[in-house]
């Protein structure tokens, strides 16, 4: 892997506020920035304000100021945000400072001389909210109304400078080709080559129209065309103000799937066209889904209404309140609700496709995957002893968790290098069931009354691997995992460039060190509590009809669902009558032995499950099934299964289906073997196999 590590958010556009969307992607930069960190590698992060076109000058003529004061009013909103998200970018920078502004017409002149920037005139549809052009058959009809905005696109008539787009075509698809990772997910690349194949056309880059841009060099009467001027970004924030190229070309560029097409085929072509080499484009555009809040898109009224910091704020206060001797009783609470936004927002969200962010859910999983699992397996731990204990001979329970670990930590590394924290979330949290199972099966209870050495070796086996999950699960949730630190003893996490911090191996704790049991990290929220918040952060009112695309999408999944077991669950007798014996069933045709043998059965241990928000059918289950990172499986048990009772059971799972997509981010990646046990449905379950054991 490479020693250094670069990665980008879009620079925002100061038409709004920061909000989910935004916070999302600058989170996820943040997340992979301090992962790379851990490794060792020199790492940068940058982001910040695009600030000029049509629209820009607009807002701020309809406020009564300069397009440069409302700029800078706007971008200190968003610069003061990112670190309120326990989010640390190196560089900041903005499109109207002076050293982008440089870059820029250098970038230009140097286009110009290879002779792809030519001067003609324009005629066609422009969005003002988009800042982009468009055809006809790009638009909703009638009306030519923008897809995004739900606005008719203007008509625009002007002397215009062109760049030869259409030169780059063939060599942007041999590029994909050749490459077809620099684009992800794979979706979104088809998108882009499906869209460069219909023919690329020559894209006017200058307007005349209007004064708040960059001045095109030796014709100032034209600016620069908003996207020519803010791709170069990426490039310039390197330039100054110190010399930061080292670190070109970028690992990955986050992006929203709505802006692709101006990153995987305008940039390039831009570079190609300046003279920089194939080695020198950014090595990844990685493109999101859109984010909905409790099933809401996210319209500009919700988003000025649901403020990410205000939801990590109350979250801090509930927590803190919670805790005993009431707020600021633990040191750092006023901080915990900023990680758990970050961690539900990387958790809950498949990275790359669209989600939702509900307050319901991030509760749920506060409570549950954060309380229960994480900040339990601490306090199940600490109250057993006040330094680090001896560690004896170590038996198969702890090969068991050693072996969980290693394989957690790999599979999360994996996931990270790859872009994709959901899934390395999902691997760290395998290991977190593994340490409580561990606990149930280890016993130190009973070992303290009966033999204080094997207590020993218990809790320090426990130790070293809090300790290994407080260094993977700090790129996400950096406070908590100091947090953890400080309980057990340790410093903080120290990064030092060619010194990879990641467990592979388990750490190694010496016998006397001191441990500092502190206040619950998640306490628990009283119920009123929870209320108090879900009322505070209630989605307004949407425009559309109430439930119809809710009940829309729910026909999608019910209709799709198709497991066995979703349709058997039959209501509990009642009155105290017996249940009669179900009757015999028809058995089914025969079916070739080859037939059966290409299913690929495994056994899987269940590493989180929760319920599908408005689906009461589903629960939406993680499971361990020897891949590496565990696989999502959408099953409809809801009926019979409480999600807190499937973790850590050991199932069997059909691994070879094709994927199942129920829409909204919900995808299936397997199922079940379950049966109807007296009216209820039951999973097939198994004791002491390894996640991945074939089935025969």
């Amino acid at each position: 892997m490479a020693s250094r590590f670069y990665v980008t958010t879009p620079i925002y556009y100061i038409n709004d506020v920061p909000h989910l969307g935004t916070a999302y992607t600058t989170i996820a930069a943040d997340v992979l920035c301090r992962y790379h960190r851990l490794r060792g590698h020199e790492s940068r992060m940058l982001t910040g304000t695009d600030e000029h076109g049509l629209k820009i000058q607009r807002a701020a003529e309809a406020r009564g100021v300069a397009p440069g004061a409302h700029a800078d009013e706007i971008a200190a909103v968003f610069r003061a945000t990112w670190p309120k998200l326990g989010c640390a970018p190196d560089d900041f920078i903005r499109t109207s400072e002076p050293r982008h502004k440089k870059a820029v017409q250098e970038l230009w002149s140097r286009i110009k001389a290879r002779g792809d920037i030519y001067l003609g005139h324009y005629e066609g549809l422009y969005c003002v909210g988009c800042e982009a052009y468009y055809t006809e058959k790009d638009l909703e009809q009638p009306g030519n109304v923008c897809p995004l905005h739900k606005k008719p696109a203007e008509s625009v008539k002007e002397e215009s400078y062109f760049f030869r787009l259409s030169r780059y075509g063939d060599a942007l698809l041999d590029y994909y080709k050749r490459n077809p990772t620099f684009v992800q997910p794979a979706s979104r690349l088809n998108e882009v080559v499906s869209f460069v194949r219909e023919g690329l056309q020559d894209l006017s880059v200058s307007r005349t129209t209007f004064e708040w841009g960059i001045p095109v060099p030796d014709d100032p009467k034209h600016v620069m065309y908003v996207w020519f001027d803010a791709l170069a970004n990426y490039m310039t924030a390197l330039r100054e103000p110190e010399d930061n190229t080292r670190f070109w070309p970028a690992d990955v560029h986050l992006v929203g799937k709505d802006i692709l097409r101006f990153h995987a085929v305008y940039w390039p072509a831009f570079l190609l066209s300046a003279g920089y080499g194939e080695a020198e484009l950014p090595r990844q555009v990685f493109a999101h889904g859109f984010l909905t809040y409790s099933g809401q898109k996210m319209s500009k009224t919700l988003r000025n209404t649901i403020s990410p910091v205000e939801v990590a704020t109350a979250l801090s206060e509930a927590a803190a309140a919670a805790l005993p001797g009431g707020p600021g009783a633990a040191a750092g609470a006023p901080l915990v609700g900023v990680d758990v936004v970050r961690y539900c927002l990387m958790r809950a969200i498949s990275f790359g496709q669209d989600g939702d962010f509900s307050l319901q859910d991030v509760l749920s999983r506060y409570g549950s995957e954060l309380g229960n699992a994480l900040g339990n397996l601490l306090n199940r731990v600490l109250p057993f002893a006040e330094e680090v204990p001896a560690k004896g001979a170590l038996g198969p329970l702890e090969e068991e968790l050693a072996g969980a670990q290693r394989q957690a930590a790999a599979a999360a590394a994996t996931a990270f290098d790859a872009n994709q924290p959901t899934r390395a979330l999902d691997a760290i949290w395998t290991v977190i069931a593994a340490a409580n199972l561990y606990i149930d099966k280890a016993a130190p209870w009973v070992a303290k009354k009966t033999d204080p050495a094997r207590l020993g070796t218990i809790i320090a086996t426990l130790i070293e691997q809090l300790e290994a999950i407080s260094v993977m699960i700090s790129p996400v949730m950096p406070v908590v995992a100091g947090r953890m630190r400080e309980q057990l003893g340790l410093p903080p996490i120290a990064f030092e460039e060619g010194s990879d911090r990641w467990p592979m191996a388990l750490p190694s704790r010496a016998p006397g060190e001191k441990l500092h049991r502190g206040s619950p990290i998640f306490p628990r929220l009283e119920k009123e509590k929870e209320a108090e918040l879900l009322a505070r952060f209630a989605p307004p009112r949407p425009d559309a009809e109430p439930g119809k695309a809710d009940a829309k999408a729910g026909a999608k999944v019910d209709a799709q669902a198709g497991a066995k077991a979703d349709s058997k669950a039959a209501p509990a007798a009642s009155g105290g009558a017996e249940v009669a014996a179900p009757p015999a069933r028809q058995g089914k045709s025969p079916v070739a032995f080859d037939d059966f043998a290409r299913l690929d059965l495994r056994i899987g241990v269940v590493t989180s499950a929760e319920r599908v928000k408005k689906k009461d059918r589903l629960l939406d289950l993680r499971v361990d099934t020897g891949d590496g990172a565990p696989r999502r499986i959408i099953s409809g048990i809801a009926a019979s299964y409480a999600p807190e009772e499937l973790v850590g059971k050991r199932i069997v799972v059909i691994c070879n289906l094709p994927p199942r997509d129920f829409g909204k981010g919900l995808v299936s990646e397997g199922m079940l073997l379950t049966a109807e046990v007296e009216g209820r449905v039951r999973t097939i379950t198994v004791e002491d196999a390894a996640p991945g054991t074939p089935v025969f």
